[in-house]
């Protein structure tokens, strides 16, 4: 069943948001949220309070994410909030690096949906951001998809498409992307993107290497292509993601 692009008052209200709330507090890997017009918690489950690094969610009500998490980290989801309102038009399972208080990067995968009133006006929204996990162990993907994997991880550096994957697992790329969601939740081109900016976010984070040479390193041969890319998925450029763990160490 296709996930419906907006909410309306009725749906919610058909549905007591509370419930909700109670229903995702069992849920720690996910972060659950209603906002308002302007984009401040109206409610949210334990989860979102613990990763902010809070205790009471008290302390997240009537506040942005700009007023909770210091940066870009705060910002860029309250760029996304702006967007949602503005337009009505809704995100969809947008692959980005959350970081949990006090230095731990999660990759989520983050849904916002517009919610409308009878009339059809926009009035807030409600969301969620699930942590990206392999729903099935290792142990368990098929061994030409696990060689492939490898492969792709041992020479990160090398140009790769989801195609190219695809055909180095002997599959078709229909097949080969219905298995990467199944086992990753992830369509190939978001694996591919989230293992290269891990890579990269491990190395600015342990080591002292270059930017450029990081890039080099995680397959991007243009500087400002891996910043680009970096920051889609991060919400920061790459020095100040570096800049960020140096001081939370």
């Amino acid at each position: 069943m296709p996930i419906p692009s907006n909410l309306s008052t009725a749906a919610l209200q058909s549905v007591d948001v509370s419930l909700l709330e109670l229903l995702f507090d069992s849920m720690p890997d996910v972060a659950f949220f209603v906002k308002d017009l302007k984009g401040r918690y109206q409610t949210v489950n334990t989860s979102l309070v613990e990763r902010h690094g809070l205790s009471d969610k008290s302390q997240v009500i009537g506040k942005r994410p700009c007023e909770i998490s210091s940066g870009d980290f705060g910002q860029i989801p309250s760029q996304q909030d702006e967007q949602v309102l503005a337009t009505g038009v809704a995100i969809h399972d947008h692959l980005e690096l959350q970081w949990h208080t006090p230095n731990e990067p999660c990759w989520c995968l983050t849904t916002k949906l517009p919610v409308r009133d009878d009339s059809g006006r926009i009035v807030g929204l409600i969301g969620v951001s699930r942590d990206v996990r392999a729903a099935i162990s290792a142990k368990e993907i098929p061994d030409v998809l696990v060689n492939v994997l490898e492969h792709f991880d041992r020479n990160i550096s090398e140009p790769v498409s989801p195609s190219s994957l695809a055909k180095s697992a002997g599959m078709t790329p229909n097949r080969f992307a219905r298995l990467m969601n199944r086992l990753f939740g992830l369509t190939p081109s978001q694996y591919i993107a989230k293992h290269r900016v891990s890579v990269a976010s491990n190395l600015l984070r342990d080591s002292n290497e270059s930017v450029a040479s990081i890039a080099l390193a995680c397959g991007y041969y243009d500087h400002s292509a891996f910043s680009r890319a970096f920051h889609k998925l991060t919400g920061v450029s790459p020095t100040a993601f570096r800049e960020a763990s140096a001081r939370s160490k």
